[in-house]
């Protein structure tokens, strides 16, 4: 099993155990992450599953796409250039086994 490791402001971390093909926002919801919605079901179409991956894991990520680069415009907390990424589009892997995000402090406007 693959780690997944939710940083949120107050200190506290959710540490979350996912099989390959589970995503980054699929894994908090199913376990109740606080501050990842996923409104639209991980379609890339709302933003409200937006994390700021730590840098040790940047290397690692898929290229994003026109339609996730499109969501990142419109997040509730500021969008960082080179953290910012939605949850629904990283999927755990066997090149990408282990992941450690910071959860926005809001993520609806």
């Amino acid at each position: 099993m693959s780690m997944i490791t939710y940083h949120h402001e107050n200190g506290h971390s959710d540490l979350i155990r996912a099989v390959a093909g589970t995503s980054v926002m699929r894994a908090a919801v199913i376990n109740g992450v606080e501050g990842i919605i996923g409104e639209c079901g991980g379609q890339a179409m709302c933003a409200t599953c937006h994390v700021y991956v730590r840098e040790e894991f940047l290397d690692l990520l898929p290229e994003m796409s026109d339609d996730e680069e499109e969501m990142l415009e419109i997040t509730a907390s500021p969008r960082d250039a080179v953290r910012s990424r939605l949850g629904c589009q990283l999927k755990i892997t066997t090149s990408l086994n282990e992941i450690a995000v910071d959860v926005p402090p809001t993520q609806v406007q």
